[in-house]
């Protein structure tokens, strides 16, 4: 019997197509007409011993294929991670596509007539990356006007002081002149400072009067207050760390001045600024637009275990003001509710979820579509011929270019604002059902998956700018003030305390602020620091960089500062 009923199983499998499937289903190995058979010719003790068998390897089958199913999604998953770490780590930081990726569009199916003649109606798009123009060259860069001018005056060869013809004397008719712009080397001196004192000859009961010592950032100390601004400027500004600014002092002017003394100074200059800070929040909770982010930095936490702690540098600023950030040891949802209050204005980020939920009840919560264009670029790194994902990215890119346009003819708010509402409802439409496609099409868990899902969670927090006029496509000008903050820790690694935190956050806060203002950092410190200690606080609002900036361009309106302000974004 038992060779029967292997003879009877070997004929039905034999009857399958091995092109059919890879894992044959219980159904086809145990057809119905087999059992039939069986039931006919095996009494029914045995069929009944027969059916649990064959029961249980249909149920043995069934869980094999669904796990064989599950395990090559996990090493379809895997490998997108796998591609996806190694681009990070060796592959181009670029987010443009290239032209084979835009040829595969032409391959994609037909489209509708509806969206045939949608295309139609609209108007012509400018390039989306005007980087492929052909520019004109602009020719030799000149000189600011407002440096120096140290004149070097070449005289001709001695052949040439006599005339070839009469051999007399030339004389001088003029110069040809060029400029070059040089530099001195950093010269380090010492700084006398006498002060007076005076007595009256006939009156010794009056005694001595002195001349009141200058005001500095940091009384009896060894440096001048320029030392410390440079020191500051080299590490927050230049991303410089104390112990290779020690090693150029030892080195050029043979000072030993060790890294705790100029961390010392830093401190001091921290501890200085952070009032100042606190009026730029206060400036910025003021108006009616922020833009927000963070980046973590370790800190070292002394403990004894020579391990850090990831703490992070929350960033909020406004396109066209300053910046201020603010040092936090988590990631969590405290930091910006404890930082905005109850600001009700507009504020952009990403889509963290600690920004949900804070600020009072009116505050309009906006998202950037540079953070969503970034997931779909990333799906179009780890496989190059998604059109799915590559549709998207170009469909973004026209979105970024009705801005860049707004922004090439010198839009104002109202005028990019109409020009939003005339050209781009059609495109947002079309993306979103392209994205809809994309989710539907495409696993959960992959790269296309993943952006098409966060896309469409914050469809109403990226479409927000059609009714505000003021806000921005992306939130790429905090991103940028990130910048200095990643370069700075492959260099200094980490912040040395909790305590050291909110200092280094208040130099952040105005090296930043004075480079997106385009100010000059070391006048603006220069002019700042010394007596800062003694300033009431009514006056911090008058010491701002943007309030700074202002009292500069009323008071020396030809002070020759480049005071323009930091507008422009890309994609």
């Amino acid at each position: 019997m038992h060779r029967r009923f292997c003879y009877s199983r070997s004929i039905v499998s034999a009857t399958l197509h091995p092109s059919q499937t890879s894992i044959p289903s219980p159904a086809r190995c145990f057809p119905a007409e087999l059992l039939e058979q069986l039931k006919a010719q095996l009494p029914a003790s045995l069929f009944g011993a027969v059916s649990e068998k064959i029961a249980a390897h249909e149920k043995q089958l069934d869980t094999t294929s669904n796990e064989l199913h599950y395990a090559q999604l996990k090493i379809q998953v895997l490998e997108e991670r796998l591609r996806q770490q190694r681009i990070a780590k060796y592959g181009p930081g670029s987010e443009t596509l290239s032209d084979l990726q835009l040829e595969l569009l032409e391959l994609e199916p037909g489209v509708s007539s509806q969206e045939v003649a949608a295309e139609s109606g609209r108007e012509a798009l400018p390039p989306s990356t005007p980087a492929r123009q052909k520019r004109k060259h602009p020719g030799r860069q000149t000189l600011p006007v407002d440096l120096p001018r140290v004149e070097k005056i070449v005289a001709c060869m001695q052949e040439q002081g006599v005339c070839g013809n009469c051999g007399g004397e030339t004389a001088v008719i003029g110069y040809e002149v060029s400029e070059v712009l040089s530099v001195k080397p950093a010269e380090y001196f010492v700084e006398v400072t006498k002060r007076e004192k005076r007595a009256c000859r006939k009156c010794e009961e009056q005694g001595v009067a002195i001349a009141p010592a200058p005001v500095r950032i940091i009384d009896k100390s060894l440096v001048s207050d320029q030392v410390i601004i440079d020191t500051v400027m080299n590490k927050y500004a230049d991303s410089l760390p104390l112990y290779r600014q020690s090693a150029m002092l030892k080195r050029d002017v043979g000072i030993d001045i060790s890294r705790a003394t100029m961390d010392g100074w830093v401190m001091r200059v921290g501890e200085l600024l952070t009032p100042v800070a606190a009026a730029m929040r206060a400036e910025l909770l003021g108006g009616s637009y922020i833009q927000a982010d963070e980046t973590p930095v370790e800190v070292q936490t002394r403990d004894g275990r020579g391990q850090n702690k990831q703490a992070y540098l929350w960033q909020y600023g406004s396109p066209g003001g300053g910046a201020v950030f603010d040092f936090r040891m988590g990631r969590e949802r405290d930091g910006p509710l404890r930082f905005l209050g109850d600001y009700e204005g507009i504020l952009q980020t990403d889509g963290y979820a600690a920004y949900d939920r804070v600020g009072g009840p009116k505050m309009v919560h906006a998202a950037c579509w540079a953070h969503v264009r970034r997931k779909f670029v990333d799906a179009v790194k780890l496989n190059p011929q998604d059109a799915v994902a590559t549709r998207a990215v170009v469909l973004m890119d026209e979105l970024f270019a009705i801005d860049a346009r707004a922004r090439a003819e010198q839009m104002d708010l109202a005028a990019r604002h109409a020009l939003r509402q005339q050209q781009l409802p059609p495109l947002l439409d079309r993306l979103r059902a392209h994205t809809l496609a994309a989710q539907k099409s495409s696993l959960p868990s992959s790269a296309t998956g993943k952006a098409a899902h966060y896309t469409l969670a914050l469809w109403q927090k990226l479409t927000r700018f059609l009714d505000h006029p003021e806000l921005e496509l992306s939130n790429n000008i905090a991103e940028n003030s990130m910048r200095p903050i990643s370069i700075g820790r492959k260099n200094w690694i980490h912040v040395g305390s909790a305590q050291a935190g909110p200092k280094i956050a208040a130099i952040f806060s105005v090296v930043e602020s004075c480079r997106r203002l385009r100010l000059p950092i070391r006048h603006y410190l220069a002019a700042v620091l010394p007596g800062l200690a003694n300033t009431s606080i009514q006056r911090l609002a008058d010491l701002t960089p943007a309030a700074w900036q202002k009292s500069i361009a009323a008071t020396q309106p030809h002070a020759g500062l480049n005071v323009q302000s930091i507008t422009a974004e890309r994609p």
